[in-house]
């Protein structure tokens, strides 16, 4: 699934080329996808100019003057900018233009979905999420405040969106085995300094991830059609049995935690 890093390599890549310009057609050839495609109001945005995009957690928001449009990517999907007769491809479902720029969505799996919002930051969807990992707000304070009470394991706390939005089960993993910090530890258990670390390891992993593109995630393509790069370094998501590349004395063990896999270093993380 796309995690925040991919989400906003997206933005990025598509912001230069759309942001401030009219939308000049649309076309949606699957009403239906994880919700109906709102096609009356895409209709009646045709004339308007686009006056932001933002991202919040994995929600990618575009701003016209009265209505937000929120995208979300679901387990398979990717927004690339084609040309106006650039043909369409299986699984392309809908396509916003503006001037020669398109705005193609393409999901096989059909589970994100296109929806319209007038309060985006009051819709059901986004109202209640937490923090931005990125974000000033999200400090080695904020994650003590959060976790002093909560004996469930840190790996979980950290994928809990009403918490610390977008890292995922990749990036929990990657920021984990950078802090030392075992997966199954109760979050209540870590130190001050322990939570400073892993505060700024999620920092320096997701940064990292953007800075490469998002991670090569089998599904996932940069807007331009390429992979991203991110899952060359992985250290720990995904090298079961390899040895620790820390360390250097024992396995990437593997795990389930809350039905997901959980990668860590048995002798790294303590």
């Amino acid at each position: 699934m796309p995690e925040l890093p991919e989400v906003e390599t997206t933005k990025r890549g598509i912001l230069p080329h759309i942001s401030h310009h009219e939308l000049t057609a649309i076309e949606v050839r699957t009403l239906k996808l994880r919700y109906p495609v709102p096609k009356d109001i895409l209709d009646n945005l045709i004339g308007q100019p686009l006056l932001a995009i933002n991202r919040r957690a994995k929600y990618l928001l575009l701003h016209f003057l009265k209505q937000t449009l929120i995208v979300h990517l679901g387990m398979s999907g990717s927004l690339r900018l084609v040309n106006t007769d650039t043909p369409w491809r299986k699984h392309d479902h809908w396509q916003l233009c503006f001037d020669e720029h398109c705005l193609r969505y393409h999901d096989p799996r059909k589970f994100g979905f296109l929806i319209a919002s007038e309060t985006p930051d009051q819709h059901p969807l986004i109202k209640s999420l937490g923090v931005e990992p990125l974000s000033d707000a999200f400090t080695a304070s904020y994650l003590t405040e959060k976790c002093q009470k909560r004996r469930t394991p840190i790996k979980n706390v950290m994928m809990d969106n009403k918490v610390v939005v977008g890292i995922g089960n990749i990036y929990t993993c990657e920021s984990l085995f950078m802090a030392g910090i075992n997966p199954f530890r109760p979050a209540n258990s870590l130190t001050s300094e322990e939570y400073s670390q892993l505060q700024s390891s999620i920092a320096h992993i997701l940064n990292r991830a953007i800075q490469q593109g998002g991670s090569t995630l089998r599904d996932f393509l940069n807007p331009d059609g390429t992979p991203g790069y991110f899952a060359q370094t992985l250290h720990a998501y995904g090298q079961t049995g390899k040895t620790c590349p820390r360390c250097k004395q024992s396995t990437i063990s593997n795990r389930k935690l809350a039905g997901r896999s959980t990668y860590y270093c048995p002798h790294c993380q303590h």
